[in-house]
């Protein structure tokens, strides 16, 4: 999902459409989904002959249906997204909610592909006890895969040392220790070509005695999933797993909050709309923060950002969402985003910049 949004983010062309919608992931509710996304293609049409010529809205309008008629609706998961002009057509899956709408401009709207790949927490399993080690990669509840060779990882050690002397337990922890240092060092090659955090699933001896040994210790969560589970089927573990990497993932996004608040008590942020724009462009703004479900149709005249109501004519001055534009606008100045749930930023009216100075 990195790729692609390192992609569409830069596409710049005249009549770019994005056509956003919520889906479903069984059947009988993702049939819905079909016709749904019919009645977005025409909203479409509508916005495309508002603003260009009635062959480039009819060209674009069947490359949306081509593209449509390819989506495998049964593989949706919560959210769909599609992305044509000219040159691009492309469709993308996320697993988070969305709002049904349609954006027609000189750019791709990625803000939902943005926040997806923020509430997307891709990380490793680790599932280790003293005889063998699993290496399972997941995407927030689900699994990506289970990495084969060398993996189960065995403990050679363990079928003649162990054996020789099960009575001498600091002998088997030490040997414990060694065989934990040779899956570190497997699982730190994989880490290398992919870098993921690392949740630990074992007891809680074991966990401390992996992380004593441990060459990156950064890289693994400060939480570990209890108990050995070398028998449980991968998405069992990644099910649990997710609840313990999902608190962590909030716990970083509350940080994030406080992060604001200091901003605030210091005077290093800014609420008004016409000022964030403005500090954008200077290269002043750090980070954005906005709440997921906040939209606004407006306009930039005179460096000004002027609100519009939803139901204003469509015209090609007009941007359908400014936050997502704002927002597209600062990652171009090295900048990032937090996205908040409703409410939380109600004293900024659900938009704030923190400054760099």
């Amino acid at each position: 999902m990195e790729t692609k949004l390192k992609e569409l983010k830069n596409v710049r062309a005249e009549n770019c459409v994005t056509i956003i919608l919520n889906t479903h992931r069984t059947l009988p509710d993702n049939e819905k989904d079909v016709i749904q996304l019919k009645n977005l293609i025409k909203e479409a049409e509508s916005k495309l002959l508002a603003v260009c010529q009635q062959q480039t809205a009819e060209k674009l309008t069947a490359k949306t249906h081509e593209l449509a008629a390819n989506i495998n609706h049964r593989h949706n998961l919560e959210s769909l997204i599609l992305f044509v002009n000219e040159n691009v057509v492309e469709f993308v899956r996320l697993p988070i909610a969305v709002e049904d709408r349609v954006v027609v401009g000189n750019r791709f709207a990625m803000r939902d592909l943005i926040r997806g790949l923020h509430n997307q927490t891709n990380y490793y399993v680790l599932v280790l006890n003293k005889d063998e080690a699993r290496l399972i990669e997941a995407s927030n509840d689900k699994v990506v895969k289970e990495h084969g060779f060398p993996f189960p990882f065995q403990n050679q050690i363990s079928q003649t040392s162990f054996k020789a002397e099960p009575s001498d337990a600091g002998r088997i922890r030490n040997l414990t220790s060694e065989f934990f240092n040779q899956v570190d060092k497997v699982v730190n090659k994989v880490h290398k070509d992919h870098p993921l955090p690392i949740l630990i699933s074992t007891d809680e001896q074991h966990y401390q005695d992996y992380m004593r040994i441990a060459d990156k210790p950064t890289v693994i969560f400060p939480d570990f999933l209890s108990r050995s589970r070398q028998t449980e089927a991968d998405h069992a573990i990644v099910s649990d797993a997710w609840e313990i990497v999902q608190k962590l993932s909030q716990k970083q996004n509350n940080d994030r909050k406080v992060d604001l608040k200091m901003a605030v008590s210091t005077n290093n942020f800014i609420s008004d709309t016409t000022e964030i724009y403005q500090a954008i462009k200077q290269g002043r703004v750090q980070t954005l923060f906005v709440e997921e479900n906040l939209f606004q149709p407006a306009m930039i005249e005179n460096d000004t950002v002027i609100y519009l109501s939803e139901i204003t004519k469509e015209s090609a001055e007009m941007i359908d969402d400014i936050y997502d534009e704002l927002i597209d606008l600062n990652m171009d100045f090295g900048g990032d985003v937090v996205f908040l749930p409703k409410e939380s930023l109600t004293k900024f009216n659900g938009f704030a910049a923190m400054t760099r100075y």
